[in-house]
């Protein structure tokens, strides 16, 4: 993008759309975005309040898309989800409502893979206390609850 390009308020506003329409955005992605051309506050607050006006961005449907897509592709926990969420600024009514979007069997059964599928990367480890540590770690990094990783480290013999 060239750093000198001007941007009426119309112009902005329909990249933006375009920009929103392209995948879900929080208004951090989009207020940033509108900074980085360079727009004024009033504008910033004129384009984005006609945004929400016209749906091209919704915090509640931005935070259930990115807890349903980070659940299903990259196997984050909620703990992970959340404080993704929480940098991106999405208020705790949105978490929560996000967190909805995963379903607890499927939620577990997805725990349970992940942790045979480190277990097979971890047959090589010698050392039980070591191929614990390691297996807590990965989990831990994905942000699954302490219980639920406690529960698999306890398991494995």
């Amino acid at each position: 993008m060239d750093t000198y390009k001007t941007y009426t308020v119309e112009e902005a506003k329909a990249r933006m759309q375009k920009y929103c329409a392209y995948q879900e955005r929080c208004h951090k992605e989009v207020h940033q975005k509108l900074r980085d051309m360079r727009m004024i506050p009033e504008a910033i607050a004129l384009i984005v309040n006609d945004l929400i006006q016209e749906n091209y961005l919704n915090e509640t449907r931005f935070a259930q898309a990115f807890a349903r897509g980070k659940f299903k592709n990259k196997k984050w926990g909620r703990n992970r989800i959340v404080q993704e969420l929480k940098f991106r600024e999405i208020s705790a009514y949105n978490i929560k409502k996000a967190l909805q979007e995963i379903p607890e069997a499927a939620y577990l059964e997805t725990f349970e893979a992940l942790v045979e599928k480190r277990l097979a990367q971890l047959a090589s480890e010698k050392s039980l206390p070591k191929k614990k540590k390691k297996l807590a770690d990965y989990l831990f990094y994905r942000g699954w609850e302490p219980e639920l990783v406690w529960d698999a480290v306890y398991k494995i013999n």
